[in-house]
């Protein structure tokens, strides 16, 4: 289960206690710095551990998430360009073992999704500024029964909170992922830009270009950097939307969401970009910043953060 919070600051004040109290985020105003290792053949990994069938190992997370939010400034806030202070905050973390981290926290979500494989995906949303609306799936019944999209109406933006379908072990899914689901979800956001900007967020299951995963040549057919779900995503941004995170940090290096939990890959950052926040391109003058909270722990995934001025 992927979550979403989205809150509006009310105030640098309020939010410092607000956010101190949670205990659920760690907000990081840094990307990770680029790693150096000695150069070794790798075997390809998976990116995700949706449908691989293996096993995961128990995560011992809340005594490290707790520790990461020593130091952080809660208060920071980033600007644009010209100089508008942000003043919307969206996080979005995909978290292996969701039912555990929960019955340690007991904070629920206000909104979520399951779909109707028991296990199998499935999205939430928290927020402390209330939709206008909430909307389930994409009106698409194969598609909505795995439990894969929720979109929140707001004043000014959709904000569209996703967990990306994964190719597979073997790829089995590479068609229905590129030729099916993505072809109809693209039409689906492009007929939400109509109305208002998009802000679209999740685990998208690609790595865009060779500057998102640490091993790109060994990689080449696992799933998650296939030139079909690489070519497809290009599709996708070429309708009007930006990759927030490469608008703001082109060139960053080692910026990876995604780390297997096999050959120690996190503490050598040998990882992947998967987690994105994805814009109408209309709201580039908007951004103030899209970070990657690769300190915090708890899960395969980080959280990745986004700044708005509205």
């Amino acid at each position: 289960l992927k979550r979403t919070l989205l809150q509006r600051k009310k105030s640098s004040r309020r939010k410092v206690s607000m956010e101190k109290k949670t205990k659920r985020y760690s907000f990081i105003h840094s990307v990770p710095a680029k790693r150096s290792g000695r150069n070794q053949k790798r075997k390809p990994e998976d990116n995700d551990g949706e449908d691989s069938g293996e096993p995961k190992p128990k995560i011992k997370a809340r005594a490290s998430i707790v520790d990461s939010l020593a130091g952080i400034d809660f208060s920071a806030l980033a600007k644009t360009k010209d100089g508008k202070v942000a003043n919307f905050k969206i996080a979005s973390w995909n978290v292996n073992g969701l039912r555990a981290w929960l019955e340690r926290s007991y904070i629920h979500p206000d909104f979520w999704l399951s779909g109707d494989k028991e296990g199998y995906s499935g999205v939430g949303l928290y927020y402390r500024t209330s939709p206008l609306n909430i909307t389930e799936g994409i009106g698409i019944k194969k598609h909505d029964e795995e439990g894969r999209v929720i979109t929140a109406e707001f004043d000014k933006f959709f904000l569209v909170n996703t967990y990306i379908p994964n190719s597979g072990r073997g790829l089995p899914r590479l068609d229905y992922r590129t030729k099916e689901w993505d072809v109809d979800f693209r039409n689906y956001l492009k007929s939400l830009d109509k109305k208002k900007p998009v802000v679209w967020c999740g685990d998208l299951n690609v790595a865009h270009h060779e500057i998102d995963l640490k091993n790109p040549k060994g990689n080449k057919k696992t799933a998650g950097f296939t030139i079909e779900e690489r070519e497809s995503f290009t599709v996708t941004l070429s309708e009007g939307f930006i990759d927030s995170f490469r608008y703001l940090y082109p060139h960053q290096e080692g910026a990876y969401t995604f780390w297997t939990h096999m050959m120690n890959a996190r503490a050598k950052n040998t990882g992947w970009r998967l987690d994105y926040f994805v814009l109408s391109e209309r709201l580039k003058d908007n951004l103030c910043d899209s970070i990657i909270r690769s300190h915090v722990l708890g899960s395969d995934h980080c959280p990745i953060v986004l700044q708005l001025a509205l």
